[in-house]
């Protein structure tokens, strides 16, 4: 075989075993199944052992409807207001890794806009779960805080530690 069909073969197959590499050094779909598993919350299975009514089940339905139309309403139009601001943090991070001196204010300043923005999503997301668990009866949330005890019990000991330079 020739050198140019060498290295054109290899300028292939190098990146895809590269990436493969890293899928199972990062543990794969298994991996990602076991987090999806393992997320607190009201999931379907945990749904079906509530016994919910009918009325229950049309009510969670109207507020998935609602919260999927909120979030197409959310993001509709703004790929570019996002790119946008992805750029601003990405000139503003810049600046600050390049200057000369490194800024501690300017740093927190950035530190604190992204913090605040993770704050405000998860109030956001905590609100719609509290809209979601005010439709369960008493005894339905005394079913689920057994079901997630239970759920997380078993995820605890599937899940792999990890260990530190401190730890053993």
């Amino acid at each position: 075989m020739k050198m140019s069909k060498k290295l054109i073969i290899a300028s292939i197959a190098l990146p895809l075993a590269l990436s493969a590499t890293g899928v199972f050094a990062f543990g794969g779909k298994h991996h990602q199944d076991r987090q999806e598993e393992c997320r607190p919350g009201l999931d379907r299975g945990m749904m079906k052992e509530l016994n919910l009514t009918d009325s229950q089940k049309e009510q969670f339905k109207t507020l998935r409807q609602a919260n999927k139309e909120e979030m197409k309403e959310r993001f509709k139009g703004e790929p570019e207001q996002r790119g946008e601001l992805r750029e601003d943090r990405a000139e503003k991070l810049n600046d600050l890794l390049l200057a000369d001196k490194f800024d501690p204010a300017k740093a927190t300043a950035i530190a604190q806009e992204k913090s605040n923005k993770q704050v405000e999503r998860q109030v956001q997301m905590l609100s719609k779960q509290h809209k979601m668990f005010s439709i369960l009866t008493p005894e339905q949330k005394e079913q689920f805080v057994e079901l997630q005890k239970e759920h997380l019990e078993e995820c605890g000991d599937d899940m792999p530690r990890h260990k530190g330079k401190d730890r053993k």
